[in-house]
């Protein structure tokens, strides 16, 4: 069963203005940036959770996704 969270990163990371824009937000204030990642998903109706997105997030092997997501929980 694919979750709310995996679903709504695949459509994020399959639109390059949003993932371009997400992850200059994130640089800045990675927390703005799961606020912003969860208002895509009530705007897209995939609701999910700033916890949802952290856990998804961290069961991905993508290096730079993890590093994005160490940088997020140090700004949590």
């Amino acid at each position: 069963m694919t979750s709310n969270a995996e679903k709504l990163y695949s459509l994020i990371a399959k639109d390059t203005k949003k993932k371009q824009s997400l992850f200059l937000l994130a640089l800045n204030n990675p927390k703005s940036a799961l606020e912003k990642i969860c208002e895509i998903g009530d705007e897209l109706d995939i609701k999910v959770t700033k916890e949802e997105v952290v856990q998804y997030l961290s069961s991905i092997d993508d290096e730079q996704t993890k590093l994005w997501l160490i940088k997020a929980r140090g700004g949590l």
